[in-house]
């Protein structure tokens, strides 16, 4: 990864910005194991086969078994996995299967509390799906717990491993960015959240998100991943959420906004805006970072800087990748540019190669194989759910929420 010493931008030319695409080292972002990893998977839903598909590109990674109350969702998640037991009971996977060193949680947000316990319970190392619960109890029970263990407890707010954010960061408290004036946040996709089921119990349990009694909506399930990256890259929580929610476009009988807007508010008139919508596409998703020098872009595969034109230079290096921004022409930074330009690949280096889950993943069994803290622990990951569990009170009943700080504490 770039050291800040080296980093290299060019400078904009008068009145313009200058774009810089910030993408790390990615010869190092692969986690390598010094063993093998045993782990096993609760929960075989959507999200759980998008992990079984990440874990099966880590090397020395071995999914050993899978558990799902729906038996036939759990024998089919372990044919996925190449032969991995298949259960309907967390205790009776970890009595049966001696070997699990981490057990992943990927249930509905509001059933992870049981399986989380139960892992700790029986010494296993834990990554919770984010957010970690759909209520500041079961938050705080879960954050407990793992304060209480010696075992690594992880909660997947993805961010924090994304590698293109890590370095974003780094630039972002630096001179490059300085003084946070404005933070904003955007997640578009235009589909349903509602799935088909052949009977009406696996249909309502299919359909967890759109129930008002358990789900926490956009705000929880999208914008908690963005309001971690605003709290992690300032090291501040905010004092207060106000929100506001509406039905837009699925008037299909459900209770949960299809469109919302968030509000944090930190100290000294500090905002992060939150933005969702289940009935557009245009834009999808990112973080902008607005600072005195710079403004810092983030789309989860791609990352870029806006330097203002009176910005101090600092003797940048200048690579010629370049992108168009609307009006403004950008300049990409990639890592490993001079290899990758002799090779005629230069375009080739922008974007990473996997998912956030992927590298939230690697992080988690690269924390367990070293003994090291992970990326995203339960303290943070409680503070994150909280604000995101204020959020969706807010945009639910169109008002304002203070934060109680008791509620951040375990």
């Amino acid at each position: 990864m770039f050291d800040l010493s080296r980093r290299e931008f060019v400078a904009s030319s008068a009145g313009a910005l200058a774009a810089m695409a910030i993408l790390p080292d990615l010869s190092r972002a692969a986690t390598m194991l010094a063993g093998p990893v045993n782990v096993a998977l609760v929960g075989c839903g959507r999200q759980g086969r998008a992990i079984i598909a990440e874990l099966a590109k880590i090397e020395n990674v071995k999914l050993l078994a899978v558990c799902d109350l729906d038996q036939a969702r759990s024998e089919a998640a372990g044919k996925r996995a190449q032969g991995a037991q298949s259960f309907t009971d967390i205790k009776a996977m970890l009595d049966k299967v001696k070997d699990i060193a981490a057990v992943i949680i990927a249930t509905p947000t509001h059933l992870h509390k049981e399986p989380v316990l139960a892992a700790i319970a029986a010494g296993k190392h834990v990554y919770c799906e984010a957010p970690m619960a759909h209520t500041v109890a079961d938050a705080k029970a879960i954050a407990t717990a793992a304060a209480g263990t010696k075992t690594i407890v992880a909660v997947g707010f993805e961010g924090r491993s994304n590698p293109v954010y890590k370095l974003a960061r780094s630039f972002f408290r630096s001179d490059a960015v300085r003084e946070a004036i404005a933070i904003e946040s955007k997640q578009f996709q235009k589909t349903t959240w509602r799935f088909p089921g052949n009977d009406p119990a696996r249909e309502a349990a299919a359909n967890w998100r759109l129930d008002k009694a358990v789900s926490l909506g956009l705000p929880g399930e999208w914008g908690s991943h963005a309001f971690d990256v605003g709290m992690w890259y300032t090291d501040r929580i905010p004092q207060k959420v106000r929100g506001f929610g509406a039905i837009r476009l699925h008037a299909d009988g459900r209770a949960i906004a299809d469109t919302v807007h968030c509000d944090l508010i930190f100290a000294e008139g500090l905002r992060m805006q939150f933005d969702g919508s289940l009935g557009n596409s245009y834009e999808g998703r990112y973080e902008l970072f607005r600072g005195a020098n710079a403004a810092i872009k983030l789309g989860w595969t791609h990352g870029w800087m806006f330097k203002e034109a009176d910005a101090p230079t600092q003797g940048w290096e200048v690579y010629a990748n370049r992108q168009q921004f609307h009006n403004d022409e950008g300049i990409t930074l990639i890592a490993d540019a001079t290899k990758l330009a002799s090779q005629g690949k230069l375009k080739d280096g922008v974007g990473l190669p996997y998912s956030s889950l992927y590298y939230a993943l690697s992080d988690f069994v690269g924390a367990v194989d070293a003994g090291k803290a992970p990326a995203c622990d339960a303290a943070a990951g409680l503070r994150s759910t909280v604000i995101a569990i204020a959020a969706a009170q807010a945009t639910a009943e169109n008002s304002e929420i203070a934060i109680n700080p008791a509620d951040l504490k375990i």
